[in-house]
């Protein structure tokens, strides 16, 4: 037999968890002498020793511990509960790698300052284009929130897209706007550039003279309150179903799919940004330094244009567009 220190070096643990191990019922010693109260333990006793510690380091209680070492859990429900461990533990290092992005990324930022070059920083205007988008909520405009729910909403939006028959005849546009319920909450947008008919979802309301270039056609009632040009024909939208799984602080805004003419912009201050989105942050920074040196005031969020989208990440290129105007 071994003493409590003896068996606790054996086992790679501190006698103080033993003791603790004991009190509760979960590992108790094979004999206890009677005068002294010391401990000892067998080496038939480390098998179950390392069970233990194996399922504590897997995040189990010591009541999940003790039932599954005591052999009251099935086969069945350990391995269900297994995945599910696994299944926690997969999205928690998932989320500290995206921590450490971000972390690398304000590093970066701070490394650069001063020195990243702003030569490349173009002021030029922005023609309308149409575009196809679903739209989403997300909790804030920090990557850690955006990530998450713009990119299964691309994955839709281009499932959709194939399943109406329609080609992308453009980038991908990312845009986003302060959402109406506040709180610091932001609306995404996934939008790719498309040559398809414009969409109405809802009864479209004008009360002035309405200016048709091509055939109008609208299942819903037409009612006219201020002047519309058209220069495509308008057809009644396709609701989207709910069911589209994002990730915590996403949410649909209106469960619809749409096709739409995002607006010009008369002036934006743009610039080239290579590598992952994830990185992208002294690239923002470099351009809000060079409006903020230039005398312009930026009016909005920036759009992200979509120009190469490889499969490796590192290797996207993607133009920011943020609209300015003289301050």
């Amino acid at each position: 037999m071994f003493t409590i220190g003896d068996f606790a070096r054996h086992g790679r643990v501190s006698v103080r968890m033993l003791r603790h191990y004991d009190a509760t019922g979960l590992l108790r010693p094979a004999h206890v002498d009677p005068a002294s109260g010391y401990r000892h333990y067998t080496a038939g006793q480390l098998a179950r020793l390392n069970r233990i510690i194996a399922l504590k380091d897997l995040g189990f209680t010591l009541q999940q511990v003790r039932d599954i070492v005591d052999e009251k859990v099935g086969p069945e429900e350990l391995r269900g509960m297994l995945r599910l461990r696994r299944a926690e533990l997969e999205t928690a290092m998932a989320a500290a790698a995206a921590r450490l992005v971000q972390v690398e990324a304000r590093l970066r930022a701070i490394e650069s300052e001063g020195h990243m070059p702003t030569n490349d920083v173009v002021i030029k205007s922005v023609p309308a284009v149409r575009v196809a988008e679903l739209t989403a909520t997300a909790a804030s405009f920090q990557p850690e929130d955006i990530g998450p729910v713009i990119g299964p909403l691309y994955d839709e939006l281009f499932r959709r897209l194939d399943a109406a028959g329609i080609t992308p005849t453009g980038p991908g546009i990312a845009y986003y706007e302060d959402a109406a319920e506040g709180g610091g909450r932001i609306t995404v947008h996934a939008a790719v550039q498309v040559s398809a008919p414009l969409q109405v979802s809802a009864p479209l309301q004008v009360s002035a003279p309405l200016q048709v270039s091509v055939p109008l056609q609208v299942s819903a009632p037409l009612q006219v309150s201020v002047p519309l040009q058209v220069s495509a024909p308008l057809q009644d939208g396709t609701p989207l179903p709910d069911g589209i799984p994002l990730q915590d602080g996403a949410s649909f805004q209106d469960g619809t799919f749409r096709i739409l003419d995002l607006p010009s912009l008369d002036e934006a201050a743009t610039i080239v940004h290579r590598g992952s989105m994830d990185t992208v942050l002294p690239t923002v920074q470099a351009l809000a330094r060079w409006i903020d040196a230039n005398a312009y005031e930026s009016t909005g969020y920036p759009r992200e244009i979509n120009l190469e989208c490889p499969e490796n990440r590192d290797d996207w290129v993607t133009e920011l567009q943020t609209p300015v105007t003289r301050s």
